[in-house]
């Protein structure tokens, strides 16, 4: 790079690391708009627009990186990576192709292969692909943890998906994080003791103490907070998920005005995160304040809306009869991925907004105008909700769930969205009964359970439900023998 190129990209740098992320941005987009821009400005600008979650323009200047660089294997490994980030798994795997014909071969590229893979159903070769990675960097925790979750939605065994990171552990027992990945993948099967002992077998880092206070937070809340508080003094002051953590110890114990006290500060620095936003509201409603009826308006914010029947069918019956075959024909696993709320279920891998199937991309046409309609009634205002918006959307993740019988939804929130969805594509007979069995419920924090649901509402096929990120939601569980299908989204502001 020039002199003067180079002074433009460091001032840049700095503006990013000062926290003025759009500022950075500009300046580079004025360095990158040039015909005869360095590739080293490019590779920089890429990496800081996906930083800051601009991913379509990560993209964009990847591609023009690869045109200017056509033998490089980082850059075309930097382009596969966001084709994953952006759900286009077909053209990530690609990519990831061309870079290895390159001579690339780092286990890098190969666990960006295996997402691909697994995300178009193909798991034998993502399987493989994943140990691939493994076999050049032993002890990789992306690898084991994306390994031993594949295996554990295909078979739902415990022991075989701990079988790769019990190998790890073994090689390396100082490994913190190596256990807290299997202590995940234990609380996710159910075994919330075993994944507290996990964390506690070894010295803990403060990830680790972390970790310790969210496994036995039901367990033990008394015991959760101490973890908390230690983890607070490794990593300083101000840590925001430590904050959290303390936070839903102290709601646990039955302190909210001391719970109040880091989800204040954490509102002032953070004021769309929305697991902040969700408890304060428990906070508030525990005291009795008035300002939670104005955050858990539900007769507001919780809105079902009918589907009209899209172009191309001649009924809403036969819609969702297609578009139920085509969700079905993806539900190729066992059961209920790491990390998610579902118990007892499946849950698609791939983005669906980027599907080539004609019914699910029916589908996100048919809910421009509910999302339309929700953000007009809802309207602008200074509240949370109402001051994001814009008018405009986007939508941010999009992905099916399939509960089987005695399956439900863990009452939880959407950390990345605005707006929340679930859009009932198919449904068991039970959820006509008396007892609201599979039903959406509304109001529940998780670990509360003085603190019930206040709102439900019963599922009807065809019927899109939208609410506020931040609002506790989850679902009863259900008897019977069929499955309950939905599809769900996320929506951003634009």
């Amino acid at each position: 790079m020039t002199a003067n190129v180079q002074a433009e990209v460091e001032r840049a740098q700095a503006l990013a690391r000062a926290g003025r992320m759009e500022a950075a941005l500009s300046l580079l987009a004025a360095v990158t708009g040039r015909a005869d821009t360095p590739w080293q400005a490019l590779s920089i600008h890429a990496d800081m627009a996906k930083a800051a979650g601009r991913l379509e323009d990560s993209l964009a200047l990847s591609r023009r990186l690869v045109k200017v660089r056509p033998q490089s294997v980082p850059a075309r490994h930097n382009m596969a990576s966001t084709l994953g980030d952006l759900g286009r798994a077909a053209q990530a795997e690609a990519v990831c192709r061309e870079a290895m014909a390159l001579g690339g071969d780092a286990p890098e590229t190969w666990l960006v292969l295996a997402r691909a893979l697994q995300s178009q159903n193909r798991f034998d070769a993502a399987e493989d692909a994943y140990r691939q990675a493994l076999a050049r960097r032993p002890g990789y925790d992306d690898v084991l943890r994306d390994l031993s979750q594949l295996i554990w939605m295909r078979d739902a065994d415990v022991a075989a998906a701990s079988a790769p990171l019990d190998a790890a552990i073994a090689a390396a027992p100082g490994d913190a994080g190596l256990r807290r990945i299997k202590a995940r993948l234990l609380e996710y099967a159910g075994d919330a003791e075993e994944a507290y002992r996990t964390l506690v077998a070894g010295p803990l880092d403060g990830p680790g103490e972390l970790a310790a206070a969210q496994a036995c937070l039901t367990l033990d809340p008394h015991r959760a907070l101490d973890h908390a508080n230690r983890a607070a003094a490794l990593a300083g002051p101000g840590a925001p998920a430590v904050m959290v953590t303390q936070a839903e110890c102290l709601l646990a114990l039955g302190r909210p005005e001391e719970a109040l006290e880091p989800i204040t500060a954490l509102r002032a620095r953070e004021p769309l995160n929305q697991h902040v936003l969700a408890h304060q509201a428990t906070a508030w409603r525990m005291l009795g304040d008035a300002r939670y009826g104005r955050l858990y308006d539900y007769d507001a914010f919780v809105r079902p809306y009918r589907l009209e029947t899209p172009a191309g069918w001649a009924t809403l019956e036969d819609y969702l009869a297609d578009l139920a075959a085509a969700l079905h024909g993806l539900h190729r696993l066992k059961t209920h991925p790491v990390g998610q709320s579902l118990r007892g279920g499946s849950q698609t891998a791939e983005s669906l907004a980027q599907s080539d199937d004609p019914a699910i991309r029916a589908f996100f046409t048919a809910i421009d105008a509910p999302i339309r309609a929700y953000m007009a009634a809802v309207g602008r205002g200074d509240d949370p909700l109402r001051a994001r918006n814009t008018g405009g959307y986007r939508i941010k993740g999009s992905w099916s769930v399939r509960l089987r019988p005695n399956g439900f939804h863990a009452d939880h929130i959407h950390s990345d969205g605005w707006l929340s969805s679930a859009c009932h594509i198919e449904l068991p007979t039970a959820v006509t009964g008396e007892g609201r069995e599979g039903w959406l419920r509304f109001g529940a924090p998780p670990g509360l359970p003085d603190l019930k649901a206040e709102h439900h509402v019963r599922p009807q096929a065809g019927t899109l439900v939208l609410f506020p990120s931040y609002m506790w939601h989850g679902t009863q569980p259900f008897g019977g023998e069929a499955s309950r299908l939905t599809l769900a989204f996320d929506v951003a502001p634009a």
